[in-house]
Parts: structure tokens; sequence; C-alpha cells
């Protein structure tokens, strides 16, 4: 039995120019199958998306001969209502809006940035974060304490110092040199120069240790005999493991 020139295994790629194709494209992205025109695509020429379907095509098909994306497939209709209607979704913007980079739709990038939820991260939330120092370097830091005491236990826990001022990081320094470095590590943040508070900066490192996918919460630390330091300054982040 011949088997059709139409029927392309998955990894093969076109070759051939897309000038010569059906003005129906039909897609595959990351497994969810979506039928569309040239002209959707290609909306806006200098977007990445627009590339994949001009002149020399590097695309490859699956098995029934659509074009494969390895891509998220459950927001890509939010792509395609954008690119059909210019409706910016309402729904998952942050999922959209790391495949609306991707592809590198700038009208739509632009717009979402824009939505509450982007303009809070963007402007607000990360901007704040960024007059932190090093606070990206200090939630690998948790990470990693809280792993290497995390063998045998259900849970491990990490100590950490929030300076909102210079007299606090002060006041923190005081206190870590009275602690037994070989009993305890304690991450420090701060200071910073901006308006929110500590409870702030507080709830970022909890959402932060969330999203990379751990189960952490947070609480006042108590004081042990012989720590001197005043007990609003420092915090213990519970990792729970099972």
């Amino acid at each position: 039995m011949s088997i059709s020139s139409e029927h392309k295994p998955l990894g093969k790629q076109v070759t051939g120019s897309l000038h010569t194709l059906s003005p129906i494209v039909e897609l595959n992205v990351g497994g969810e199958m979506y039928t569309t025109t040239l002209s959707t695509l290609k909306k806006h020429p200098g977007s990445k998306l627009a590339e994949m379907f001009t002149g020399q095509p590097k695309l490859r098909t699956d098995s029934e001969g659509r074009f494969f994306i390895d891509r998220p497939g459950t927001y890509f209709k939010y792509i395609l209502e954008y690119l059909r209607s210019n409706q910016v979704p309402t729904q998952c913007i942050q999922d959209v809006y790391k495949e609306a980079l991707f592809y590198d739709i700038e009208p739509l990038i632009k717009q979402l940035e824009d939505s509450p939820q982007i303009f809070g991260e963007l402007v607000a939330r990360k901007q704040f974060l960024a007059r932190v120092p090093n606070y990206s370097e200090n939630i690998e830091l948790m990470i990693r304490i809280a792993r290497a005491e995390a063998v045998a236990s259900r849970r491990s826990s990490v100590i950490v110092c929030v300076v909102r001022t210079e007299e606090d990081a002060a006041r923190c320094q005081d206190a870590l040199n009275s602690l037994d470095m070989d009993k305890k590590s304690v991450v420090k943040f701060g200071p910073w120069k901006a308006a929110p508070s500590i409870s702030d900066l507080l709830d970022c490192i909890q959402m932060d240790v969330e999203a990379k996918g751990y189960k952490v919460s947070f609480q006042p630390h108590i004081a042990e005999k012989g720590f001197r330091f005043k007990s609003h300054d420092f915090y213990k982040f519970l990792f729970t493991w099972w």
C-alpha cells in the first residue's frame, strides 16, 4: 500500500515556499489543533509568528501534515482571537502575556501590559523588588538552605531578617553577631527606599517562593535564649515537603 505524500511524519520539515500553500492553515500547537488562515497568522509582519509562515519556512509537521508549534496550546486560542478580532483576552492574562512575548506580537504585548494584572506585576511589584538589594539571590539562598535542612524531615525552616532602614540593618547585624552561626543561617532582606512595608515584602517573598513550586508559610521568629534582637525584625519561613 502506498503512503500519501501529504501524510508527513512528525519531525519532517517543510522546505517549500509557503506561497504555494493553501490560504487555510492547520496547526498543532502543543497538542491542541487549530485551523486559521495565513493572513491571520501574518497579520503583524514583524512578529515571530508571522516569520514562521513567511518565505522559506523551517516548520515541522505532525503525522497529519499540520504545522507543529511546540508551545502551550491552551493559550494559543487567545492569541488567535486577538489576531482575528483585536479582542484582548480577559482570562489567563499572565500565561497569554508569556505567549505574546514568545510570538513577539507587539500590539498585544503593549495592551496586556496596560491590564491591571500585568501592570501591577511589572510596574508596581517588580519595581519595588528591584529596590531591595539582592532580592532574587536571597530567594535562591533561602531555597538552598531549606533543601539542605530537608533530609529525613517533613519540614525545614529558614530565618529571615527584614530590615526596612539603615538603622534596622545595623540592629540586625548586631543580632547576627550574637548568634551562633553553626546553628542558624539567616537571610537578610533590605534595606530599601520605597513605600511598601515589611509586611508587603514578606508577602512578596512567600509569593515568589511558592511560584517556584514550594509550599511555604511564615511567622514571627521567637527569640531563643542568648539571641539578642527585637523579634519583629526576624521571621521564620517554614517549608513543608510532604
